[in-house]
């Protein structure tokens, strides 16, 4: 594909087939990812690449744990009182864009509890990318930057050749299992995690494509001639 194609046609895929991914391809998208640029090159992240039982396992630990009310421990902060505001906004958008999709109704109870299952079975993706860094580096914020520039080319990689993922911090929201299966040792953080996989062309919520503020209202120009 050419650069343009990949970024203006991926989209977040949360329906896969239940088809294994071969190693070799992974291997092919990773070559890319770690070409992802850092902060002095200091590459401060570590891919844990996992599927079959391991990643039942975890899929598995991680809905029972927060079906039953277990605290979630993800390793990242994210908003105490959840967004607000514009973010909040932007956040609804997709979520009605993805349950008209499925045929959610507001007062779908059942469906939408379905839904959230979903998320912390990491939509049923064949393998796993688990995003960690060197926990040396936790009071370091360009490391948290850096993961996300490695993020960004891992699911770019991945479409290009032929595979859809969605980031997924659902999936680990229960850290201490997520640790244990993927043998993470406690030297490093976990940061996020990134569902991948084949699309399933048949699943409605695939087609979801989210809007983007246009250039105009992001970026401000300064310095140049009118």
């Amino acid at each position: 594909m050419e650069f343009d194609e990949v970024v203006l046609g991926r989209r977040s895929i949360r329906g896969y087939k239940q088809k294994p991914v071969p190693k070799e391809v992974i291997e092919e998208v990773l070559e890319l990812a770690v070409r992802a640029p850092s902060s002095m090159n200091t590459q401060p992240w570590h891919l844990y690449v996992v599927t079959g039982d391991v990643l039942d396992k975890i899929r598995k630990g991680n809905t029972e744990r927060n079906v039953s009310g277990v605290p979630p421990s993800r390793e990242i902060k994210t908003p105490n009182r959840g967004y607000e505001g514009l973010h909040r906004e932007r956040q609804i958008e997709i979520a009605v864009q993805l349950f008209q999709k499925m045929g959610i109704e507001r007062d779908d109870k059942e469906g939408r509890q379905d839904w959230v299952l979903r998320g912390f079975r990491q939509f049923d993706a064949p393998f796993c990318v688990v995003v960690t860094f060197d926990k040396e580096l936790l009071d370091d914020d360009i490391s948290k930057f850096d993961c996300g520039g490695i993020v960004n080319s891992l699911v770019n990689a991945g479409w290009s050749k032929g595979l859809g993922a969605v980031i997924n911090s659902q999936g680990i929201m229960q850290s201490p299992v997520v640790r244990e299966y993927a043998g993470i040792p406690d030297d490093q953080v976990i940061m996020i995690c990134v569902a991948m996989g084949y699309p399933d062309e048949s699943f409605p919520a695939n087609e979801v494509v989210s809007n983007r503020r246009p250039v105009s209202e992001v970026a401000t120009f300064v310095g140049f001639e009118e």
